[in-house]
């Protein structure tokens, strides 16, 4: 099997329809699963990361999760002939910089990592571009939302012209030019 191939192997619909019915989520929800370490699924608002098997040795059992609005970065270490991994960092979060060499041994035991194997790579790819297309939305929609107010002055001189073109009365305009002015 050419390398390619070996990174392009999606998530099995059958593991994740038994996932679902273990741990809950849905279809419609980003999966990148890791035969020996767990899974991470990403709804569009939340990460869950959930340690099974071998993964449960290193973090323990039970789930993590992250708001997405939470995370700060996320980093992929593409996976060598043996493995790779996914981090979440998070605001606030005491991040342990891993030592040269170690960071795939390290990750194993970091509750915001996920390792994972050749074959998976593709799957967690997919994940990180899910989940930083939706902080890039999430970012977009806050710079809309926090777009400055017209500016009073040029406000102003269009309620001049209005009064001008017969538009607004000599009261209308006195009016609206006396709520213009407290804003100065």
């Amino acid at each position: 099997m050419a390398l390619k191939d070996k990174l392009a192997r999606p998530a099995d619909p059958a593991k994740i329809q038994k996932l679902i019915k273990k741990y809950g989520g849905s279809e419609t929800d980003v999966w990148a699963i890791s035969a020996t370490n767990g899974f991470v699924r990403f709804d569009g608002t939340t990460v869950v990361l959930r340690r099974t098997m071998l993964g449960r040795i290193n973090v323990g059992k039970g789930e993590k999760r992250i708001p997405v609005r939470h995370i700060t970065a996320i980093q992929i270490k593409p996976a060598s002939p043996l493995e790779g991994f996914i981090q979440f960092s998070l605001g606030g979060g005491n991040e342990v910089r891993s030592r040269f060499g170690h960071q795939s041994r390290d990750a194993r035991s970091d509750e915001n990592s996920m390792p994972f194997s050749l074959g998976e790579q593709r799957q967690f790819e997919t994940l990180r571009d899910a989940i930083e297309a939706s902080l890039a939305a999430a970012v977009v929609g806050s710079v809309v939302q926090a777009a400055p107010a017209p500016d009073a002055l040029d406000q102003l001189r269009k309620l001049g012209e209005l009064r001008e073109a017969g538009v607004l009365s000599e009261e209308e305009f006195a009016e609206k030019k006396a709520v213009l002015m407290q804003r100065l």
